[in-house]
């Protein structure tokens, strides 16, 4: 972050300007620098430059600071967040073995409790910085040449597996931010605000990076409150953000037609299926317009439509390619299908990552021979340029032998105007193998979990079929389960977790066949068994109300539309 930093710094110079707003209050460039200082001192006792640096990136001035130390030492910033578990930890210092580690002591004490095994930097002493938190740097030689010119390791959640460090040059950084300056028409000066939490490699680079780019307040909101993060980015005349679908919906909601951001050019959005209607509701109650995109922490934020492009290509679509990026779709023979054919996706262009952080190096990632990075989606191609996001790879289910795309079911389901966020998920079957059931947020309890409780019957299985039936979905891909739950289950940065989606779905269906006894569905009757309010109180108690989750409750590796 040398260019960045070094920029940050003259401008600071020139003149002071707030640079960061979080719950904390306001803080002034130059009063993070002086932190900086500090922070870099500790960072490197024995006056050693450099270093890879493990940092517990929370949403507020200490994420900052810590970026502008590891730019004035020469340093890699790695990012994992304050729910980051006892095994992943481990796995982080395998993968990264860092030569720094700054986290709040009660993480580090959770990270190692006595007796666990070896200490974080074994030989190192602790000291205090950022307000109370805790530096333990170790001696001897550094060398970040290991990461190939990486500046930045951002983990993916570990949604699919083992977390991955995902590494990114700072040219890769600088890059994605300029493009989505450009198409978001954004001025130096500008407000934005970062309200996923910043351990996300998305949320850092369009958070972070970019606020320190423009030179203008990055607003910052320490856990995730739909109405907070409404009346502080109205407050601070904040001109951009980006968020996953989930997050844009509840804003929606909480906004109430007040269209409290319309001093806000555009919200970006990525990172989980999104409905074309829905989107529609929440830009119109909220006063801005929202911008679907496709990208990944292995290829930062690569696709974006414009603000004043219809709603059709906004919201129905996931926008075109930077500049000098490319997107394809192939089959299964890797040969490149034409506009209006869906194939697997792949990309290459200047934000591809350079590897997986590996046994303290970068590892080089697996390409085509021509370069591209298969990113495990499913994509259509337009006439026009623009792209389409049709689902993932894998997101099937297997019913008797034949796949049920899941994301074509999800955006049926999600066209009813009653429902306002879905998932599909597979339920075991003794004789078919898995059957679709959906777990369903409707409008009305959306609505509840902000202005006061629900207490309506949700959305039936029996409404539901009916309004595919309508829409044309072929009887063979209808869920035959439907739940009617509060809130989807959510990733540490507000993703649909698809995980602890299906593990819900299981334990909703084996209730119900205790509830009910044996039964039998027919391809000819799908629609004969319905779970509605009985399974909500206690889908509340396990995962909680949006507004009453942390800022780490609401990551998969990508911000995808069809992560962030």
């Amino acid at each position: 972050m040398r260019q960045t930093v070094r920029e940050f710094y003259e401008r600071a110079e020139h003149a002071d300007f707030t640079a960061v707003v979080d719950d904390h209050g306001r803080h002034t460039a130059r009063d993070l620098l002086d932190r900086a200082a500090e922070l870099a001192e500790a960072m490197t006792p024995d006056g050693t430059p450099g270093g890879t640096v493990l940092l517990q990136a929370d949403n507020s001035w200490r994420t900052v600071t810590a970026t502008l130390a590891a730019g004035m030492t020469g340093g890699v910033l790695a990012l994992v967040n304050r729910h980051t578990t006892r095994a992943e930890f481990a796995a982080a210092l395998e993968d990264i073995r860092p030569d720094a580690v700054i986290a709040e002591p009660s993480a580090l004490d959770e990270w190692h409790a006595p007796g666990s095994g070896t200490p974080p930097l074994p030989g190192a002493r602790p000291a205090e910085a950022l307000d109370g938190w805790t530096v333990l740097a170790g001696r001897g030689p550094r060398d970040v040449s290991r990461w190939s010119g990486g500046t930045l390791i951002g983990l993916t959640s570990g949604s699919t597996g083992r977390p991955k460090g995902v590494v990114q040059s700072e040219s890769a950084l600088r890059y994605a931010c300029t493009c989505t300056i450009d198409v978001n028409g954004l001025r130096d000066g500008d407000a934005v605000a970062a309200v996923v939490p910043l351990s996300s490699t998305a949320a850092y680079c369009f958070g972070v990076c970019l606020a320190l780019m423009l030179g203008g307040p990055l607003v910052l909101s320490g856990r995730w409150d739909r109405e907070q993060a409404l009346a502080r980015m109205a407050a601070h005349d904040v001109r951009w953000t980006i968020c996953v679908p989930t997050m844009a919906l509840q804003m929606g909601s909480a906004a109430a037609g007040s269209r409290v951001l319309e001093g806000v050019r555009s919200i970006t959005v990525g990172g989980g299926p999104m409905d074309r209607g829905a989107l529609a509701r929440a830009e119109r109650s909220l006063g801005t317009r929202i911008l679907r995109v496709f990208g990944m922490s292995e290829c930062l934020g690569h696709t974006s439509p414009r603000p004043d492009d219809p709603e059709e290509i906004r919201l129905g679509r996931d926008g075109r390619p930077f500049p000098g990026t490319e997107l394809r779709a192939v089959d299964a023979d890797g040969t490149a299908l034409g506009p209006g054919r869906t194939g697997r996706a792949q990309v290459r262009g200047p934000s591809l990552f350079l590897g997986y952080a590996h046994d303290g190096k970068v590892e080089s990632p697996v390409l085509t021979p021509d370069g591209f990075f298969p990113t495990g989606d499913l994509l259509m191609t337009g006439d026009d340029g623009t792209v389409t996001v049709m689902g993932r790879e894998k997101d099937v289910i297997i019913r008797g032998g034949r796949n049920l795309d899941v994301t074509e079911i999800e955006r049926a389901v999600a066209s009813h105007p009653g429902v306002a966020r879905v998932c599909v998920a597979p339920v075991p079957d003794p004789l078919l193998g898995e059957r679709a059931a959906v777990l369903v947020v409707a409008e009305a309890e959306a609505e509840a979990g902000t202005h006061g409780d629900g207490g309506g019957a949700g959305i039936g299985l029996d409404e539901i079929t009916e309004h595919l039936a309508r829409t044309g979905l072929s009887k063979a891909k209808w869920p035959e389960f439907a739940f009617s739950v509060d809130e989807l289950p959510q990733t540490t940065v507000g993703k649909l977790d698809r995980s602890a989606a299906r593990r819900l779905a299981h334990e909703l269906h084996a209730r119900l066949d205790a509830h009910q006894g044996p039964h039998r569905l027919t391809d000819r009757e799908p629609h004969r068994l319905t779970d509605r309010e009985p399974h909500r109180q206690a889908d509340h108690e396990r995962h909680g109300r949006p507004d009453q989750e942390r800022h780490g409750q609401p990551d998969h590796e990508q911000h995808r539309q069809g992560d962030a």
